[in-house]
């Protein structure tokens, strides 16, 4: 008798049972997985920050300005691979529930910055070559319908425009860019000379800097440095790791990674205690035909995997199925239309979710296993 058909026949001894129980495990880790996905949407690319990347933001807080010197010192710095800076736009697309990130940058550097990114050359070209330029991520052009060449109004909040009426500012779509699967593809980027050139305050004022160093084992001692530089001058600096930076900046709508660990602990808690519950039944139904194994010659040890495996192979195909439905579901894309950036289950997600269930075939099966083990024939099948 080969093994693993004679457990499969076992697992569809009762049809209900067995149904019902893959139904809760599905719909735990379809939970699982759209749980997981929802903590990465809002740690905003933790995970993808750069160790080799670090930022310097005001001493007082992220919304005061820096001066753009700041850039030739931090550049001449040994150990400096690149220098940038990015500066925050604040503006407003049609309606202000149309949020999107819009930030001022210097384009060859910082794509230079972030290899993520993957702008065709034509279209980098072109955005080198209009001042009033700017480039979409894929997400937020499809969630607009934009298209290469067309003309965005966005109000300024933050930065009111030198000429024109009222706070528009007019740029030229003359790029959309795509990145690595997880990296932000919402964002806008227009040049940060045509800003600065353009708006009523603020000339020579930059929101931060982000500095790729060579050696990331120094990021803390070169963070220490470039704050010394700019130590007692009317712009103090305080620098961090990028990923400590967007770890700050995603807490400030709360520790959603924390809530969305205690909800998938409840939901797989809640799941173990449901199919073990199922599997000591289906066991004690079947006491008399474990107790005719034995007398076949299964040993107590055989009878006990015996029962671990089916335990497991349920498991295994109900999470299967709902890690399977909610990879689905990711794949269709952004719910919210381009307001969770990176909407992505990562590997390691997929690979935490094959250990949960493997782990949850076994602690599910290992009492009804232990139980199968130590029954005797005889109690057996006086009981029947």
């Amino acid at each position: 008798m080969k093994f693993l058909p004679f457990v499969w026949r076992n697992v569809w001894r009762r049809k209900f049972l067995t149904v019902f129980t893959l139904l809760v495990i599905v719909v735990s880790f379809l939970l699982y997985g759209l749980l997981v996905t929802l903590g990465n949407a809002f740690s905003l690319g933790v995970q993808l920050a750069g160790q080799d990347r670090l930022v310097l933001i005001h001493k007082v807080s992220l919304i005061q300005p820096l001066p753009v010197s700041y850039l030739g010192r931090l550049q001449a710095v040994p150990g400096v691979e690149l220098a940038t800076h990015n500066t925050w736009f604040g503006g407003v697309y049609q309606d202000p529930s149309n949020f999107f990130a819009q930030i001022a940058v210097e384009p060859e550097a910082y794509l230079a910055m972030y290899p993520e990114i993957h702008l065709p050359p034509d279209q980098l070209k072109a955005w080198l070559a209009d001042r009033q330029g700017a480039i979409a991520g894929a997400d937020t052009a499809r969630r607009f319908g934009w298209k290469v060449g067309d003309r965005i109004p966005i109000q300024g909040t933050i930065w009111r425009p030198k000429s024109g009426t009222g706070d528009t500012w007019e740029f030229n779509l003359v790029g959309i860019y795509d990145a690595e699967p997880g990296f932000d593809r919402t964002n806008f980027f227009f040049r940060y000379d045509y800003l600065d050139e353009n708006r009523t305050g603020g000339a020579g004022l930059v929101g931060w800097y982000i500095v790729r160093i060579a050696d990331p084992s120094r990021s803390t001692e070169m963070a220490a440095r470039f704050d010394d530089m700019f130590a007692n001058s009317q712009a103090e600096t305080k620098t961090t790791t990028e990923k400590g930076f967007i770890e700050s900046f995603a807490k400030q709508i709360g520790d959603i990674a924390t809530i969305m660990m205690w909800i998938v602990t409840v939901v797989l808690f809640s799941m173990l205690l449901i199919v073990t519950i199922v599997m000591m039944y289906v066991i004690n139904q079947r006491t008399s035909e474990l107790a005719v194994l034995k007398t076949l010659g299964f040993t107590n040890g055989r009878v006990m995997v015996l029962v671990l495996v089916e335990s497991v192979a349920i498991a295994l195909v109900g999470g299967g199925l709902g890690l399977g439905l909610a990879w689905l579901a990711v794949q269709a894309g952004d719910p919210t239309g381009g307001m969770m950036p990176t909407w992505v289950m990562l590997p390691k997600d997929v690979g935490v979710g094959l250990a949960l269930m493997l782990g949850l075939g076994l602690l599910a099966g290992a009492l009804p296993a232990s139980h199968a083990m130590r029954l005797r024939i005889v109690d057996a099948l006086r009981r029947n």
